[in-house]
C-alpha cells in the first residue's frame, strides 16, 4: 500500500512538472511574440480625419490600406514612381458632401522611407509657379488639389466631381490631416542647404531617389535651378553614405566623360577632387567630390563659372 501511494505521488509530481513547464512556455511565447503588423497599419488609418474634416463632409466609405504589393490597384501607372522613395504604406479615404453627394474629396496619406523621401515624391508633383499652402513642411494648392509633406508623410488631396472645390476647403482638409500626423522637423537638411545657395530659384529644389540626371552612378541626390550671370543653370549634390562611395561615383563620371571623348580636367588631391568638362548632354560642368558628396553645377556655357555655386553648396552641406 505504501508502495502504491509512492507511485501515485511520483506520478502526480511528474504531471505537475509537465503542466508547469507548459504554462511557462505559453507565457514566454506571449511575451516574446512580436506585435502584429496590423498595429502599424492602424496608426496610419487614424491619421485620416473621422467622421469628417469639416461641417457636412463625412467619410463616404471605409478607409482603405495599400502596401507596395497592392499600390498599383490605387494608382496604376504611377506606383513605380513611389518605390525609389521608400514607400511603405498608403491610407486613403473618400469624403462626400451631405448637401451635394456628387462632390467627393479623395485624401491619400503615404508613409515614405524618410522626410527626404517624402519631400522627393512631393517635389515630383510641385510646379515652381504653384500657389503655396502653409501646411506641414511645405505644400501647394490649386482649385482641384492640395499636396504637402510632413515628416515622412506625403499627403495628396484631390477633388472629383466639379472642376473646383475652393482652396479654403482644401486647405481646411489638409490642416485636419496635418494635425493627426507626427509634427516633423521642417525641411530636410539637404534641401535647406540647397535652398540657401545664392542664386537658387525658389521652389525649384528636388530630390531624386534614383539615377540623378539619368546616370546610374549618381544613385540619388538633390538638385535645383539657379541663376548664374543671367544664365539658368542647375546645381546638385549626389548623396552617398561614405567618402569612398562618393569617390567611386566621381571616378565613374570621369570615366563616362572620357569614354564620350570629353576628357575632364582634374585638380585636387586627397578627399577633395574637382573636374571641369563639357558633358555631351549637360554642356559645361563643374563637379567636385568632398566627403560623402559629389557637388556640381551643370548646363553652363562656361564651366568654370560654376565654381561659386559649388563652393556655396559645399560650405552649407559639408562644413556645417
Amino acid at each position: 500500500m505504501r508502495e502504491f501511494h509512492g507511485r501515485m505521488g511520483w506520478a502526480f509530481l511528474r504531471r505537475f512538472v509537465v503542466i508547469a513547464a507548459t504554462i511557462l512556455c505559453v507565457v514566454a511565447l506571449t511575451i516574446c511574440t512580436p506585435a502584429p503588423v496590423c498595429g502599424a497599419e492602424d496608426a496610419i488609418i487614424h491619421m485620416l480625419p473621422a467622421p469628417g474634416f469639416a461641417p457636412d463632409w463625412v467619410l463616404k466609405e471605409q478607409i482603405n490600406l495599400y502596401s507596395s504589393d497592392t499600390l498599383f490597384d490605387h494608382i496604376d501607372g504611377e506606383a513605380e514612381l513611389y518605390f525609389p522613395y521608400g514607400f511603405d504604406r498608403l491610407a486613403t479615404a473618400t469624403y462626400a458632401n451631405r448637401k451635394n453627394p456628387e462632390v467627393w474629396a479623395v485624401v491619400d496619406v503615404y508613409r515614405m522611407g524618410s522626410s527626404l523621401d517624402a519631400f522627393g515624391i512631393y517635389s515630383n508633383y510641385r510646379k515652381s509657379g504653384a500657389t503655396a499652402a502653409q501646411i506641414g513642411a511645405e505644400g501647394f494648392v490649386s482649385p482641384s488639389q492640395l499636396m504637402f509633406y510632413q515628416g515622412r508623410y506625403f499627403v495628396r488631396i484631390q477633388v472629383t466631381g466639379p472642376k473646383s472645390l475652393g482652396q479654403d476647403l482644401l486647405v481646411a482638409c489638409g490642416r485636419a490631416v496635418s494635425r493627426n500626423l507626427p509634427a516633423g522637423e521642417g525641411r530636410p537638411r539637404e534641401v535647406e542647404a540647397l535652398a540657401g545657395v545664392p542664386g537658387v530659384v525658389s521652389r525649384s529644389e528636388r530630390y531624386l531617389g534614383k539615377s540623378l540626371f539619368g546616370y546610374d552612378f549618381f544613385r540619388r541626390g538633390v538638385t535645383a535651378d539657379a541663376m548664374l550671370k543671367g544664365e539658368r543653370v542647375q546645381v546638385f549634390a549626389v548623396l552617398e553614405n561614405s567618402t569612398d562611395a562618393a569617390r567611386k561615383a566621381f571616378d565613374e563620371y570621369c570615366s563616362h566623360l572620357s569614354a564620350e571623348g570629353r576628357k575632364p580636367a582634374l585638380t585636387g588631391t586627397g578627399d577633395r577632387m574637382t573636374l571641369i568638362a563639357a558633358d555631351p548632354l549637360y554642356q559645361g560642368v563643374f563637379v567636385e567630390q568632398s566627403g560623402p558628396y559629389v557637388i556640381g553645377a551643370i548646363r553652363m556655357k562656361e564651366a568654370s563659372a560654376g565654381k561659386m555655386l559649388v563652393e556655396a553648396l559645399h560650405d552649407r552641406l559639408v562644413r556645417r
